[in-house]
């Protein structure tokens, strides 16, 4: 049974940017924000509603959302 691959959306690209930039990767950036990886996931692929995490990780990160 294959998995279901997700597109990124606009908010997580601009994540993946950041992280970049910052020269880390997701489970790192996770790791030491006490973000579980899953929701980040969730933020970069779109596939559920992360109120919480996306404040955080918006903030952490220093991106400009649109919502």
């Amino acid at each position: 049974m294959e998995k279901k691959k997700y597109p990124i959306t606009p908010l997580g690209w601009k994540i993946k940017e950041k992280l970049i930039e910052k020269q880390m990767d997701q489970k790192t950036f996770c790791d030491m924000n006490k973000i579980p990886a899953s929701r980040l996931s969730n933020l970069i692929h779109g596939t559920r509603k992360t109120k919480r995490y996306r404040k955080q990780v918006v903030a952490l990160l220093g991106i400009i959302d649109e919502k």
